[in-house]
C-alpha cells in the first residue's frame, strides 16, 4: 500500500492504476487531501473503486457529476476521463482492478455505489495490507472484493454535464465552487454566452434549467451532513436555505423522503 498526504492544490493519480498484472487483481492506494484540493482528469487502464472513509468527493466525468458521501462509492471503469474535487478533507481508500477480471460489465460508464458494511471492511483491510507482495491471502480477498464490488446497488444521485464547452465551463465553475450563489447572469462572462443562451443549453443538454440543476447539486452536498446526524436546520443554512421547511421541501421533491427519514435509511 502506498499513502499520500497531499498538499497541492491538483495532484495526479497513482502509478498504480496503471500497472497491469493479472497476478496481482487488486491492488490498493490510500490519499488524504485537504479541502478544495482535487486530480486532475484523467483515465487508466485499471478499473477504480473510489471511496472516502471520510468526507466529500466531487466526481465528475464526460457524462455527470456526483457529490459522494461516505456512505458510498464510486466504480470508475477501465479507460473512463473523470476528475476528482474533495468538498472537504477526505480520506481516500482505493481498490484498483486488474482489466482481466470482468467487474460490473452492466456499468460501462462511472457510476455511484451504495457501500455495504462488508465492502467498506474489505477496503479497509487491503488498503491495510501489503498488495504490492502477492501475498495469496491478500489476493484472495481481492477476489472477494471483486465479488462484492459486482453486488453493490447503483445509485442514481448523479447530475447531468452536458457538452457544450460553455455549459461546462458554469458546471465545472460550480463544481469546484458549491458555495457560490452566484445568479446565471452573473456566470454569464465566465461561460462567454449570454443568460438565454445558458438556460437553452442547460434544459438541452442537462433536462433540467440552471436553477433545479443547482437545486439538486445543494441537496446532493446536504447528504454526508445528514448521514453525520446533523439538524435538517444546520444542513439548510449550511447549503444555502433560508429556511428549514424550503429545504425539507425540497429535499423531499428530490429524493422522496425527509432529509432525517433519508439519513436513518442510509
Amino acid at each position: 500500500m502506498t499513502t499520500d498526504g497531499d498538499n497541492a492544490t491538483m495532484s495526479l493519480p497513482s502509478d498504480i492504476a496503471f500497472t497491469l498484472d493479472p497476478a496481482r487483481p487488486v491492488l490498493t492506494h490510500s490519499r488524504n487531501m485537504q479541502a478544495e484540493a482535487g486530480m486532475v482528469p484523467h483515465s487508466h487502464p485499471r478499473g477504480q473503486l473510489l471511496w472516502a472513509k471520510q468526507g466529500v468527493l466531487r466526481v465528475t466525468s464526460e457524462q455527470a457529476v456526483w457529490v459522494v458521501p461516505s456512505t458510498h462509492g464510486v466504480w470508475i471503469p477501465a479507460n473512463c476521463d473523470h476528475q476528482v474535487n474533495c468538498e472537504t478533507q477526505v480520506e481516500i481508500r482505493n481498490l484498483y482492478i486488474d482489466p482481466t477480471y470482468p467487474v460490473r460489465d452492466q456499468d460501462t460508464q462511472v457510476v455511484m455505489v451504495a457501500m455495504t458494511a462488508l465492502m467498506r471492511e474489505i477496503v479497509l483491510r487491503l488498503n491495510d495490507s501489503e498488495t504490492s507482495s502477492g501475498d495469496a491471502s491478500t489476493i484472495r480477498l481481492g477476489l472477494v472484493a471483486i465479488d462484492e464490488l459486482n453486488n453493490l446497488l447503483a445509485a442514481d444521485l448523479s447530475l447531468p454535464a452536458g457538452t457544450d464547452p460553455r455549459l461546462r465551463r458554469i458546471i465545472s465553475h460550480m463544481v469546484n465552487h458549491p458555495d457560490s450563489s452566484h445568479l446565471l447572469r452573473e456566470l454569464a462572462n465566465l461561460a462567454g454566452a449570454s443568460t438565454r443562451t445558458l438556460e437553452r443549453l442547460f434544459k438541452a443538454e442537462t433536462g433540467l434549467t440552471f436553477r433545479q440543476w443547482r437545486t439538486r447539486f445543494k441537496l446532493m452536498n446536504a447528504l454526508e451532513a445528514l448521514g453525520r446526524g446533523e439538524s435538517s436546520t444546520t444542513v439548510a443554512y449550511t447549503v444555502g436555505y433560508k429556511s428549514t421547511s424550503s429545504f425539507v421541501a425540497a429535499f423531499k421533491a428530490e429524493f422522496g423522503y425527509t432529509p432525517q427519514v433519508y439519513a436513518r435509511r442510509q
